[in-house]
C-alpha cells in the first residue's frame, strides 16, 4: 500500500526549471543627426539585451514618453525645438530610480555640465570617439570603472 502511495505521488511530481533569461532593456535615444543617430544605435544593439527606439526630436520622444518611462533616455543637449534638457525637465517628476537619462553634447564646457548636475543630470556624455563605450559603462552601471 505505501508503494502504491509513493508511485502515485512520484507520477504526479511536477518539476519547474528556472530559466535565468537576460532582461530587455529599453532606450530612447533622441538624436536629431540622423548619421550620428545610426552610429550610437548601431554600436549599441551589439547588445542583444538592448531594445533602442530613436526619435529625431524631443516633442516626438515626449510623446511616447508621456505613456511609460523607457529604462535609458539617451538625449542629444542640442536639439531643434524642445531641447535635451527642456524635455528632461518635462519628464523629472516622473523618473525614477530604476530610469537613467544620459545627456549628450558634443560640446565639453565644464559650466554646462554643472547646469546639468543643478538640474538632476547625472550623466554626460561627450559625442567623441568613445561615445559608444562611455554609454555601454553608464547602461550597464560600470561607470565608476571606466571613468
Amino acid at each position: 500500500m505505501d508503494i502504491g502511495w509513493v508511485l502515485v505521488g512520484f507520477i504526479n511530481w511536477k518539476v519547474t526549471i528556472f530559466v535565468d533569461l537576460p532582461a530587455i532593456m529599453n532606450i530612447f535615444l533622441i538624436e536629431d543627426d540622423a548619421i550620428y543617430s545610426e552610429f550610437i544605435q548601431k554600436g549599441l544593439r551589439q547588445n542583444a539585451e538592448y531594445k533602442v527606439k530613436p526619435f529625431a526630436s524631443a516633442e516626438d520622444a515626449l510623446q511616447v514618453i508621456n505613456g511609460k518611462l523607457p529604462d535609458i533616455i539617451i538625449v542629444d543637449y542640442k536639439l531643434p525645438g524642445l531641447s535635451g534638457i527642456e524635455l528632461y525637465e518635462k519628464i523629472k517628476p516622473r523618473i525614477t530610480d530604476t530610469n537613467k537619462v544620459i545627456m549628450l553634447s558634443a560640446i565639453d564646457d565644464g559650466n554646462m555640465v554643472l547646469s546639468f548636475i543643478q538640474k538632476g543630470v547625472r550623466d554626460y556624455v561627450i559625442k567623441d570617439e568613445n561615445v559608444i563605450t562611455s554609454l555601454q559603462a553608464i547602461i550597464s552601471g560600470e561607470e565608476e570603472n571606466y571613468f
